[in-house]
């Protein structure tokens, strides 16, 4: 009988993932250094310039070689962080806190902006959710989900960290692409102090 139950569990999971997925979203492939690949779906119609920002550091190449270097298990994996490449502008909050309207949930797989305390300072850095964290709701730009890779994301959220949750061996982005299915990126709008 659990057999069963586990079955049509993994039918209904993978019915709506596939029924959530659009063939007309941007698709970002990471390939991560001696572990695998995550491929993470974006959503342009949920914070449009956010979206946009990725994929032009994407395409800059500014994330090939760069580690993941904070990680906590059963919250978040983050990354991102080029100290061999300067950022450019930062872009405003895409998230109901900040004024715009954003119903992405933090739920794990969710790929969501990385930022200071300062609501519109988001630049280079991204963190994926390990597990459901409702309270960065509303508080953060979450603009993605992985669609494939969520083994990677559980062999990277449980390697061993020291010091500011920093992997004690190097998690490297090998390289990542963007395939852009029809979707037309826009200018990144930069916050105006």
């Amino acid at each position: 009988m659990k057999k069963i139950y586990m079955l049509i569990t993994l039918f209904l999971a993978t019915f709506l993932l596939s029924a959530c997925k659009s063939d007309e979203n941007p698709v970002v492939t990471m390939h991560i250094q001696d572990i695998g690949t995550m491929k993470i779906e974006l959503y342009p119609e949920v914070a449009p310039n956010t979206v946009n920002n990725f994929i032009k550091y994407i395409e800059d190449g500014f994330y090939d070689g760069v580690g993941f270097h904070r990680v906590i298990e059963n919250f978040v994996i983050q990354g991102g962080q080029n100290p061999d490449l300067n950022t450019r502008c930062a872009i405003e909050g895409e998230f109901l806190a900040n004024g715009f309207e954003n119903s992405k949930t933090h739920s794990r797989g969710v790929i969501s902006m990385a930022r200071t305390n300062d609501p519109n300072s988001a630049t280079s850095q991204f963190f994926i959710v390990h597990r459901n964290a409702p309270h960065l709701d509303e508080n953060y730009a979450a603009f993605g989900v992985l669609i494939e890779g969520y083994d990677v994301l559980d062999i990277i959220a449980t390697t061993e960290t020291g010091p500011q949750d920093r992997p004690v061996e190097d998690i490297i982005i090998q390289n990542a692409t963007v395939e852009l299915n029809g979707y037309k990126p826009d200018e990144v709008v930069c916050y105006q102090r």
